[in-house]
């Protein structure tokens, strides 16, 4: 391929990943529609919503065979248009029922696309001989902001969801589509066999996943739980609560956008260890905050710690093996059980003793980033590319 063609992949796959998001942000601003149109209770809205990532986690294995059976391009191509047009599906649920089973599909087609996506920008960012993975999880950040900005729109007008949903759905298919047409075409090499269709993931993808597991678990915590933290632990105003949880925002998608040129100059496992650090002393000064503004800036901490973390564990996982769309596969259904997991675990915790001593495990967690930042030193993969449809 020529590195014209590799350029306009790699603009592509950030189409892809910007286009992907923009479901996510769509749906997110909706969810109270969603809740009074099937009738649902707090609770059982909070069943519901476990669904989309225990879809993701059954189904995102098959998406390396599906790649290697169809090729990346086509695959991707497939996979994108089930899961733009799997936004649809939510805001039709007339019962608890069937809002579990949508959400099932709207994990599972996520998944599985981010998956086959994360592979492709594993190597787009291989061939360009630089990191990439960074900016295309901000561009994935830009899109959920510009999804949630329609949607913020759509409910002050008081828009029928459904018929918000149905033409963000058709609008991103056709940009998806369009995207898809300049990404990489991978193909197996003769010689590799295909993937199961279900397996457990490799040793390798659960070691890096394991330090996804850690950011992730301190971006499930902060993003739900930062408010609470402020108004129940240092009595401020919800106002002022808020705040925390738009600076952690705010300095995560900062920081995934201007990460790839840290991650050239210093490389992976150093950003890393030094991101740990960041996130750990960010935990420190939420536990021992005196102030609402020290743990502010604690979870403004937290945010530019984690940034990089999930993008670089992607980027490791798809040079770890000769199978890309597996290693992945492992990796983010780790992850994603992670950010399952935590919001849940963190309440148990403060059920039980503090919401301090949740976010005291949290801090811990940070820590491990540093401490096991080498698996994710780059390992050497092989894959064919071509430049045909």
């Amino acid at each position: 391929m020529t590195i014209d063609e590799v350029r306009r992949a790699r603009v592509a796959v950030a189409v892809v990943f910007c286009v992907h998001g923009a479901v996510t942000g769509s749906f997110a601003t909706r969810v109270p529609w969603i809740q009074d149109h099937a009738g649902v209770s707090p609770g059982q809205l909070g069943l519901a919503l476990a669904f989309p990532a225990l879809g993701a986690a059954i189904a995102m294995p098959l998406a390396a065979r599906v790649s290697h059976r169809f090729g990346s391009r086509t695959a991707l191509r497939g996979l994108l248009a089930l899961w733009t047009l799997a936004l649809i599906l939510p805001s039709l649920a007339p019962n608890l029922i069937a809002l579990c089973g949508a959400l099932f599909v709207y994990g599972a087609t996520a998944g599985m696309a981010d998956v086959v996506m994360n592979a492709l920008g594993v190597e787009v960012e291989r061939l360009l001989k630089k990191s990439i993975m960074s900016g295309l999880h901000g561009m994935w950040s830009v899109g959920a902001l510009i999804g949630s900005g329609i949607g913020t729109v759509a409910a002050h007008l008081e828009i029928n969801a459904q018929l918000h949903h149905l033409v963000m759905a058709l609008v991103l298919t056709v940009l998806g589509a369009f995207a898809c047409q300049s990404v990489l075409n991978l193909h197996p090499t003769e010689e590799e066999e295909a993937p199961p269709r279900f397996a457990l993931p490799p040793k390798s993808a659960l070691l890096i996943g394991a330090v996804g597991f850690c950011a992730v678990f301190a971006e499930g915590a902060s993003l739900d739980w930062s408010a609470v933290y402020l108004e129940d632990v240092l009595t401020t105003s919800a106002g002022v609560a808020a705040g925390a949880t738009t600076g952690f925002a705010l300095t995560m998608a900062v920081a995934r956008l201007v990460g790839d040129a840290v991650v050239d100059r210093f490389g992976a496992v150093p950003t890393v260890r030094v991101s740990g650090v960041i996130a750990t002393l960010g935990g420190v000064l939420v536990v021992l905050a005196p102030h609402p503004a020290v743990a502010m800036a604690g979870f403004g901490l937290l945010g530019l710690g984690i940034a990089v973390v999930v993008p670089l564990a992607f980027a490791a996982a798809g040079k770890a093996g000769p199978n890309p769309s597996q290693a992945i596969a492992g990796v983010a259904t780790v992850t994603y059980a992670s950010g399952l997991v935590a919001p849940s675990i963190i309440g148990g915790i403060a059920q039980a003793s503090s919401l301090t001593l949740s976010f005291i495990v949290v801090t811990v967690l940070a820590t491990g980033l540093a401490l096991f930042a080498p698996v994710l030193a780059p390992r050497r993969t092989g894959r064919s590319v071509t430049g045909s449809a």
